[in-house]
């Protein structure tokens, strides 16, 4: 396995050894555990995937995925429902599910103006929107180069206009509420404190969980994170990570040899 490039990523991976029954793993979804497909809905995990969380589950003191997704979408699309013990915190950390039951707050009311109005803001360039229900993305995948940056201004402007926030990832605009990101969403399956904490994720919304991993450092709790790579991924994410996986299966790979 890949060594880590830090001290404290050392410290980090050393502590996990140590005591993994004490330890939280987090892991985003998209990027990560699978491969960046042109269709969100055909975004399966990598080989070996499920098979290893399903190992991993029962050795670890908490295992989470954390997404942009909802919650019970990435269960279904992953297969994920008989992993013991696994949280999906969804959208950010709008819903979460955790041993089948799923717990979601209201929806901004901003979401359903941005409804409306969303589509024909940007379906005349090529992108689409997908509907998550507390939150809308844009998908500049399938669209012509470009459209990623020539749609920010209008979809800010929108969003500026009904209360949301709009995040940039990988080919997409996601319009959300404010307040709900990776290091929020980190935090609160982080509590009550582990003693070590492993994030690996792949793009620029990942960051805040990077800087969420900073912060339990801080306070005295052993860190690790790993970056996802491949060709988009953003290079400052790269270069701050303890750990680069070659992709989905590189993070496999990875986890599978984390506890020998």
């Amino acid at each position: 396995m890949p060594a880590p490039r830090s001290a404290k990523g050392r410290a980090g991976l050393e502590a996990l050894r140590a005591d993994p029954g004490r330890a939280l793993v987090a892991l985003d979804y998209d990027g990560t555990l699978s491969p960046i497909v042109a269709r969100p809905e055909n975004a399966v995990p990598a080989e070996g995937a499920v098979e290893l969380l399903t190992a991993l589950a029962p050795r670890v003191g908490r295992l989470a995925i954390l997404t942009g997704r909802p919650a019970q979408v990435v269960v279904e699309l992953a297969g994920l429902a008989a992993v013991p013990g696994l949280v999906v915190v969804g959208q950010y950390g709008v819903d979460r599910w955790d041993g089948g039951r799923l717990t979601a707050g209201v929806p901004h009311p901003g979401i359903a103006a941005a409804r409306v109005a969303l589509p024909a803001l940007v379906e005349w360039l090529g992108a689409e929107v997908e509907d998550k229900g507390r939150s809308l993305v844009v998908h500049t995948r399938n669209a012509p180069v470009g459209a990623q940056e020539q749609l920010a201004e209008p979809v800010g402007e929108l969003a500026r206009r009904v209360g949301l926030e709009v995040h940039h990832g990988r080919r997409v605009l996601e319009l959300r509420p404010p307040g709900f990101d990776k290091h929020g969403a980190l935090l609160a399956v982080a509590d009550p404190r582990p003693g070590a904490v492993l994030f690996a994720g792949d793009d620029i919304g990942d960051a805040r969980a990077f800087d969420a991993v900073d912060e339990l450092r801080a306070a005295g709790v052993p860190g690790l994170t790993v970056f996802s790579d491949s060709d988009e991924g953003p290079v400052a994410l790269r270069a701050r990570a303890d750990v680069v996986a070659d992709g989905p299966a590189g993070v496999v790979a990875f986890l599978r040899d984390l506890l020998p």
